[in-house]
């Protein structure tokens, strides 16, 4: 499906789609802990979903009501086939927990997931026991537990992923555990794991993010769980009231442990005016100016960072685009595709991205399957010279289906194609 958006002013107020990381960690907490958990407030998002498929399969059932989905776990045997969907967080989280059954467990996945490299994984869960063979280090993966407590060492330069799932499988193990780790990346994204591990009674000591010392034997504790809105997301929306019209997004936690929270920081380098109240940030229109930043530790924000620094004043550097390689798709490659199609002048130098702002013209760009290309893509439309032509925008499934709603709801013209 293709649609066209339009330049437009935006205006009024929108809640934030729920976090589509928290709710997957959520999930697989619940799966975890002995009898119900509800979440309240969840993600409905395609990675989600696939996060639901897996409880599933891991034994759960799972009940709908008004939004809000109750996990009751040990309901049944555990299945053979895992599909993680396009999730790297599901590959990489769900991995050491299928881990902990002595069940054999294939683990597969849909579309560009096939496409990434899951190598890590062997190496990381063979070091605990794991019996565990891949497709030349891609999926399918399958793999055989139980998994044993014990000292590993991994490398966390690509992603946090794999320790997120570690972190949350090895408390489970019949022994303690220690992990030290290399060149971690994103260590928000271990912030919020550690949260969520404290919120369901899980105690891990974190030693500077080099070393994770886990005593064996514990046990998650079913509750009751709200979903805090999603940074990642409100941060093309925060973008889209910067550059064209004043609009207020609710429903965000300002002590959110969410790697993207950092979008404030970056709007005011740039000099947008904004208004935090209680769980709602206001962004006035303001005249934009080049910025510096690195967003090695927040990858996901590159896309708006990319559209703010495209209608700045100057040239912009954004740096971090070593991480930007192995998502939906080579996400540094279509940034630089998708504002030269709108004629922004973008140069990558090493491990920085150069963005010389001005004002983006018509055009046609192709969303190359990425919820964050496709998003990014509609929000440069909105202050530009001509109408903005995006191909295959239903990948915004992935993250946030309801975003070209929430769009119209913010007065962005729009055509279906």
């Amino acid at each position: 499906m293709n649609r066209s958006v339009f330049p437009s002013t935006v205006r009024g107020s929108i809640q934030a789609p729920p976090s589509k990381s928290m709710t997957q960690r959520a999930i697989a907490a619940a799966i975890l802990a002995k009898g119900s958990t509800t979440l309240i407030n969840p993600s409905y998002c395609n990675d989600s979903q696939a996060a639901f498929s897996i409880a599933r399969e891991l034994g759960c059932d799972l009940w709908e009501n008004k939004g809000d989905i109750t996990v009751i776990s040990g309901q049944r045997n555990i299945g053979s086939l895992l599909n993680c969907g396009e999730s790297g967080l599901a590959l990489r989280m769900f991995s050491p927990i299928a881990a902990l059954y002595n069940t054999p467990v294939t683990i597969s996945g849909e579309g560009s997931l096939l496409r990434r490299p899951a190598g890590m994984i062997s190496e990381a869960l063979q070091q605990f026991g794991v019996r565990i063979n891949s497709n030349n280090g891609f999926l399918p993966i399958q793999l055989q537990g139980p998994l044993h407590g014990g000292n590993a060492d991994i490398d966390g330069s690509l992603s946090s992923q794999l320790l997120t799932g570690l972190l949350m499988a090895l408390p489970l193990a019949e022994e303690n555990s220690e992990i030290t780790v290399r060149n971690l990346r994103s260590r928000p994204y271990i912030d919020m794991t550690l949260e969520l591990l404290e919120t369901f009674g899980i105690r891990v000591n974190n030693e500077g993010f080099q070393k994770f010392i886990i005593p064996g034997k514990q046990a998650y504790k079913a509750k009751q769980y709200t979903v805090e809105g999603d940074w990642s997301n409100a941060a093309f929306l925060l973008v889209a009231g910067a550059i064209h019209g004043n609009i207020i997004v609710h429903g965000l936690r300002m002590d959110s442990r969410q790697a993207d929270r950092v979008i404030l920081e970056v709007l005011e380098k740039a000099g947008v005016k904004y208004i935090l109240d209680g769980t709602s940030v206001e962004v006035i229109t303001s005249k934009i100016r080049a910025f510096q930043f690195d967003a090695s530790d927040c990858p996901d924000l590159f896309p708006p960072l990319a559209v703010l620094a495209a209608y700045a004043d100057g040239i912009s550097s954004i740096s971090g685009v070593e991480r930007l390689l192995h998502k939906e798709s080579n996400r540094a490659e279509s940034i630089g595709n998708m504002l030269k199609n709108v004629g922004i002048k973008v140069q990558v130098a090493g491990n920085e991205m150069l963005i010389t702002g001005g004002t983006p013209k018509a055009g046609h760009v192709n969303s190359c399957n990425d919820h964050r290309i496709a998003m990014m893509a509609a929000i440069a439309a909105i202050g530009a010279d001509g109408p903005v032509t995006i191909a295959d925008i239903q990948c915004v499934d992935k993250s946030y289906p309801g975003f070209f709603e929430d769009l119209e709801k913010l007065g962005v013209r729009q055509a279906v194609l």
